[in-house]
């Protein structure tokens, strides 16, 4: 069982987004939380949500606890970008770049998570195996 949720236009760069994501993926949901809550960047309010939104769209659809349920799959998109325009010295001006984020979070019960990793592991062995 699986489901997503997905912000949109978040105003949070990308990079800095990332990091965040990065600390939670692969962890199970409830500690991811707790990560989420306690982690100092701003970007990581953003992130809660929308995995508080996954976590809530897997107990709607599928029945599932939110206990039995791995942050599976997250990543950050780069959205457009807003441009504006400050006035610098003799007349000159600078351009500022307003970045926006596209932020999916997938989480899925232990099972497929656990299924996903073993077949990730076997490919790698396999890619060994044939380039020896």
């Amino acid at each position: 069982m699986e489901a997503r949720a997905k912000a949109r236009y978040v105003r949070v760069t990308p990079r800095k987004a990332r990091r965040v994501v990065d600390l939670i993926r692969g962890l199970p949901a409830e500690q991811a939380q707790a990560v989420l809550s306690f982690a100092p960047q701003s970007a990581s309010q953003a992130i809660g949500k929308v995995l508080n939104s996954a976590i809530a769209n897997a107990e709607y659809t599928g029945q599932v606890r939110s206990s039995g349920l791995v942050v599976s799959r997250a990543w950050v998109d780069e959205g457009p970008t807003l441009k504006r325009f400050r006035p610098r010295a003799q007349g000159r001006s600078y351009r500022i770049d307003k970045r926006t984020s596209h932020i999916t979070v997938i989480v899925s019960d232990e099972g497929v998570a656990a299924q996903r990793q073993g077949a990730s592991s076997r490919a790698a062995t396999n890619r060994k195996g044939r380039s020896s």
